[in-house]
C-alpha cells in the first residue's frame, strides 16, 4: 500500500509518497507566496495551500497505482489563524506563525492575566506566534470579521477539512494555541472566554495517529482517489518532523534547521519549564514534549545569501569558511529577524551583526549567520541543561541540515552527537508514518518509528574545536542583554 504525507510548510508545500516499509516513492513540491502588509507582519492565503494540495497530488502519483493509496497525514505550520465563517469560507489571511503584530496582546496576557495563570492553564505563557493572541487582536482591529468566524482552525487543519470536510486538530498542533489545557488534553473554557469565543468553535481534538475521516467524494474524485482514503489528525510541523526522524520516547531529541529552529525534547510524561522558556506540547506518539523555537535559522542564511548576497551558490558561499576558521570568527550574528520567541520571548529584538571591522569578509559574515543561529539554539539548550535533562545526542534535520559545515559548527556548538537521518522529509515523513498507523499498519507511532527510521551518519565534535565554541558562545550570550533596552527604544 501506498501513503502520503503533506508537510504544509511556510514557502511550499511537499507532498511525499511512502510505501509501507517507509520507502520514498515521490516528492513533489509547490511554492506559494508570503505576505508582508507591515514590518513585522506575515500573513498567508490558504486558497494558496488549497490549490497546491490539490494540484499536487495528481502530479505526485503520476506513474504510480492511486488505487495502492490508503491514507494521508500531514504536518503543518504551527499557530496559523485560520478564521471561517458559516458558510466555511476563509475569512481573512492567515496570520502565521512568525506574525509579530501582536506584541501588545502579548503582554496583556503576559502581565494582566499573568504569566503564572496562563501556565497553569495551558502549560504555556503568551508568545506573539501563538494563535490566542492573535484571536485577541482580531477582536480588536477586525470587529466585524471575528464576529463572522464560525470556526477556528490551523493551517494543516485546513487542509485535512478540504479533504474531509471534518473540522479537526490535533492535540500537538493544538497545544500552540495557548487555548488548549495541555496536560489534560482539553480546551480551556476560561482560555476561550477570556478569548471570546466558545467551543462551537473550536474543530474536534485528535490524538495524531488516529482517523479523522475519509475524503469527500468530490476531493476523491479530483485526486483520482478511492473515497476510502483515510485521513489521520496529523501533527504540528515540529512534532511531525520528530516523528519522521525517530524522536519518540523519553529524553531523545531532535534539532530542526527549518524556516524555523527548535530544539525538540520528546518525555513521557508531562512537565512544563516553571520559567516558561521551552514550550511545553503534547506530542504525537500520544505522550508529550518540550520545546524552544527560534522564529528565524535557515531563513536567516536564505536571507543573507539570496537578498543580501545575489547569490544561490549556498555551497559555494561556504567553500571558503574553512577548517581553521571555525571557531575563531571575531563577528557576531543575533538570529532575530522576525524578533524571537524561545527562549528570550521579544518581539522587538532585531536581526544583528557585531564586531565587523574593516578586514570583515563576505564568508565571514556568512560563517556568522550560521553561528548565529547555532548559539541562538544553545540558549535553548541551555534552558533545558537546566532542567535536569541531560542530551548527549540529538537528530538532526531540515533545509538546513544539507550543509555539512553548518552541522559541524552546531554538533561543537552544543558539544553533542548529531545523528543525521537517512531520510530528509521530516514532516513529510512524519505524516504519512502517522498515516500509516491511523490506517493498522504499525500498531503505535513509537513501532513505526522503530521500523522505519534509520541514521545515514552521525556527526562527532572534536574537543579542541567544542572549546572554541563554548569561549565563543559565552561571548555570545552577553550580546542580547546589552541590547534589549536599544532595540525596545527603536521598536518604541
Amino acid at each position: 500500500m501506498l501513503y502520503i504525507g503533506i508537510d504544509l510548510g511556510t514557502s511550499a508545500v511537499k507532498l511525499l509518497l511512502s510505501d509501507g516499509k517507509g520507502r520514498i516513492k515521490n516528492i513533489v513540491s509547490k511554492e506559494y507566496p508570503l505576505e508582508f502588509p507591515e514590518p513585522g507582519w506575515s500573513q498567508q492565503n490558504p486558497e494558496d495551500w488549497k490549490q497546491a494540495v490539490l494540484t499536487g497530488i495528481p502530479e505526485l502519483l503520476n506513474g504510480f497505482d492511486a488505487g495502492e493509496v490508503e491514507g494521508i497525514g500531514a504536518g503543518g505550520q504551527m499557530h496559523g489563524l485560520v478564521v471561517l465563517d458559516k458558510e466555511d469560507r476563509v475569512i481573512r489571511p492567515a496570520i502565521l506563525w512568525n506574525d509579530g503584530r501582536t506584541a501588545r496582546q502579548v503582554e496583556y496576557l503576559n502581565e494582566t492575566v499573568g504569566k503564572e495563570k496562563l501556565s497553569a492553564l495551558t502549560a504555556n505563557i503568551a508568545f506573539a506566534g501563538f494563535t490566542a493572541p492573535k484571536l485577541l487582536w482580531m477582536r480588536e482591529n477586525e470587529p466585524e470579521l471575528f464576529r463572522k468566524i464560525h470556526k477556528i482552525m490551523l493551517p494543516k487543519d485546513y487542509i485535512n477539512y478540504v479533504l474531509t470536510g471534518v473540522h479537526s486538530t490535533d492535540y500537538s498542533d493544538a497545544s500552540g494555541m495557548l487555548l488548549l489545557d495541555v496536560e489534560h488534553k482539553r480546551w480551556s473554557e476560561e482560555m476561550l472566554a477570556l478569548c471570546g469565543v466558545r467551543e462551537e468553535q473550536m474543530p474536534k481534538l485528535f490524538e495524531s495517529y488516529e482517523k479523522t475521516g475519509t475524503l469527500k467524494p468530490e476531493i476523491a474524485r479530483q485526486l483520482g482517489l478511492s473515497e476510502t482514503v483515510a485521513v489521520c489528525a496529523g501533527a504540528g510541523d515540529n512534532a511531525a518532523a520528530a516523528v519522521g526522524t525517530g524522536t519518540v520516547g523519553d529524553g531523545a531529541c531532535n534539532i530542526s534547521l527549518g524556516t524555523s529552529g527548535t530544539i525538540f525534547i520528546s518525555s513521557g510524561k508531562f512537565g512544563v519549564d516553571p520559567n516558561n522558556a521551552l514550550h511545553a506540547f503534547a506530542h504525537a506518539d500520544g505522550h508529550y514534549h518540550l520545546m524552544g523555537c527560534m522564529l528565524s535559522a535557515a531563513s536567516c542564511n536564505k536571507w543573507l545569501m539570496e537578498d543580501i548576497f545575489g547569490a544561490k551558490d549556498y555551497a559555494g558561499e561556504q567553500a571558503g569558511i574553512t577548517d581553521e576558521k571555525l571557531g575563531r570568527n571575531r563577528v557576531y550574528f543575533l538570529p532575530y529577524l522576525m524578533g524571537e520567541r524561545s527562549p528570550i520571548n521579544d518581539t522587538n529584538a532585531r536581526g544583528t551583526f557585531v564586531g565587523m571591522t574593516m578586514d570583515t569578509s563576505r564568508s565571514d559574515l556568512t560563517q556568522a549567520v550560521l553561528e548565529g543561529v547555532a548559539f541562538a539554539i544553545r540558549d535553548s539548550f541551555e534552558v533545558a541543561k537546566g532542567l535536569g535533562i541531560d542530551i548527549r545526542r540529538s537528530k538532526i534535520c531540515g533545509g538546513g541540515a544539507k550543509s555539512p559545515l553548518w552541522k559541524t559548527i552546531m554538533a561543537n556548538v552544543l558539544n553533542i552527537q548529531l545523528d543525521v537521518p537517512e531520510s530528509e522529509q521530516g514532516p513529510g515523513m512524519g505524516g504519512a508514518m502517522l498515516a500509516m498507523v491511523a490506517c493498522g499498519r504499525y500498531s503505535s507511532v513509537a513501532e513505526a518509528c522503530e521500523k522505519l527510521t534509520h541514521t545515514a551518519e552521525t556527526v562527532s565534535p572534536a574537543p579542541e574545536l567544542a572549546a572554541r565554541y563554548e569561549e565563543r558562545y559565552q561571548q555570545f550570550k552577553h550580546i542580547y542583554p546589552a541590547l534589549k533596552p536599544v532595540f525596545s527604544a527603536m521598536n518604541g
